[in-house]
């Protein structure tokens, strides 16, 4: 079992639930596939803070992740399945038979061991979890992950631990995908995408159980605006719960922006022609 709690032998301890994954085989990450991380805390290039809330936490990593599995008609074996601090999917560790080495996100299913390949198509109908194709030969109703919204560009969707997206159907050179939030879009079918759901789908189901756990990621308190004075926020102010403030109005951010039910997709962007029916169960404008 993923999931482990504990005996409320400390405050902290009674409501913590955290995510021990079994698959995990090594801890130490492949030296030559990592490089440094810099931490911002927030701030941009002028030193100015653009992401609140953000600073502190455990150095970190990253793991180089081959998104584009362009490594065609190679073998490789799994080697190792390995924590990743910079994501919720776990990493599989792949040696191909021409002695180089990728990471790759770790499919639901895969042990080491296995092998994994990638290629243009194939005869052997090998629609294993860890093997990349092209949507265009994927059979319809395969649940498939890290899929490619540009041909080449490598991999932007369902990347999140226990995600995946269903191919309905290949039409005149477009493959149709739903995704997790229920939208279904329009992706050229010369796309990649992996076989099978990411690993880890228990990622969601942990609870920190202390404010010290959130830290060490790297995440700062946060204040609710309704618990400031107008001076500080707009949603301030109030004395408890009034009509006048502490949030019995339209809840916005420091600078005004609307916090609920407001729109942030632009309506002249390009990319909104390919989604056939949002994520609300709607289609989008001029769309019959």
């Amino acid at each position: 079992m993923a999931l482990k709690s504990f005996r409320p032998l400390t405050a902290s301890l009674r409501f913590t639930t955290l995510n021990r994954p079994e698959e995990i085989t090594d801890k130490r990450p492949e030296r030559s596939l990592v490089e440094p991380k810099n931490k911002t805390g927030g701030r941009n290039a002028y030193g100015r803070i653009t992401s609140r809330r953000r600073g502190g936490g455990h150095k970190k990593l990253y793991r180089i992740i081959d998104f584009k599995r362009n490594k065609l008609d190679v073998t490789a074996k799994v080697q190792a399945i390995e924590y990743d601090p910079n994501r919720s999917a776990l990493l599989a560790l792949l040696a191909y038979t021409d002695g180089t080495k990728a990471y790759i996100l770790a499919p639901q299913g895969v042990k080491v061991g296995d092998s994994i390949y990638s290629a243009l198509k194939t005869d052997s109908n090998d629609y294993r979890p860890g093997n990349s194709f092209p949507l265009a030969v994927i059979p319809p109703a395969t649940k498939v992950h890290a899929v490619e919204l540009l041909p080449g560009r490598g991999a932007q969707m369902a990347r999140a631990a226990g995600t995946s997206a269903e191919l309905i159907a290949v039409e005149d050179g477009y493959a149709q995908i739903k995704l997790g939030s229920g939208e279904t879009r329009l992706v050229h079918a010369t796309c990649r995408a992996t076989i099978g759901e990411v690993s880890n789908a228990d990622h969601s189901k942990r609870k920190l159980g202390k404010a010290g756990r959130n830290r060490w990621l790297g995440k700062r308190p946060r204040v609710r605006g309704v618990a400031m004075n107008p001076v500080d926020h707009p949603n301030g102010g109030g004395q408890g719960k009034s009509k006048g403030g502490g949030g019995r109005q339209h809840l916005v951010s420091p600078w005004g922006q609307l916090a609920k039910g407001f729109p942030t997709r632009r309506r002249s962007k390009l990319s909104s022609n390919f989604i056939l029916v949002r994520a609300n169960g709607r289609k989008p404008r001029g769309q019959k």
